[in-house]
């Protein structure tokens, strides 16, 4: 019976203790860490941008793959169990597709939504992957999800996410669609680059 009351968690009890660690954690960190934060200087530069900037726009779209804590957590979720560089690839790639394209949508149509609750199913898709991880949903309900295209569904919530907070920005219309574009390529190369 002793050795019954000290045995490690059973699979829920896991997948709760992780989702509660996972909200203290958000809690931890501040109100500064909400999941599309842009730092006070890439924000000034972005409202004050006019005009192509290619280079500056790659650089913007990279460094926000690598400082953005949920891309990271959710990837790092993704891949955790991958272990052929070709597996890693095809879900990375399916993220940042998700996730350029609604990037570019949201901001070429102007359409946002409440980034409360954009950040809350940003959130609540690192602890979806979470629980997939520990087999969470095959006990509980009997089947797997499609991981790839949970993956893609999720890019596309974490790119319009993106979006609202651009679109918050006011940035000027001269040069904004090969800006995006550069920013989209600076996603999409940091991601690829770190899986060949």
């Amino acid at each position: 019976m002793l050795i019954r009351s000290i045995a490690p968690p059973g699979g829920a009890t896991r997948a709760a203790l992780l989702a509660a660690s996972l909200l203290l954690l958000c809690f931890a960190v501040g109100a500064e860490a909400w999941a599309h934060n842009v730092a006070e200087g890439d924000k000034g530069y972005i409202r004050e941008s006019s005009g192509i900037l290619f280079w500056p726009f790659v650089y913007l779209g990279a460094k926000h793959m690598v400082t953005g804590y949920d891309h990271l957590l959710f990837l790092f979720g993704v891949i955790f169990f991958l272990y052929r560089m070709k597996n890693i690839g095809l879900y990375v790639t399916l993220f940042a597709v998700g996730h350029s394209t609604t990037m570019l949508f949201g901001v070429l149509t102007g359409i946002s939504a409440n980034a409360y609750i954009i950040d809350a199913i940003i959130g609540l898709s690192v602890v979806y992957k979470a629980l997939d991880n520990l087999g969470a949903y095959q006990r509980w309900f009997g089947f797997q999800p499609n991981t790839k295209a949970a993956t893609l569904i999720f890019g596309f919530f974490h790119g319009f996410g993106l979006a609202t907070k651009i679109l918050e920005f006011e940035i000027a219309s001269e040069g904004l669609i090969p800006n995006l574009l550069a920013f989209n390529i600076g996603v999409c190369l940091l991601y690829t680059s770190r899986c060949v």
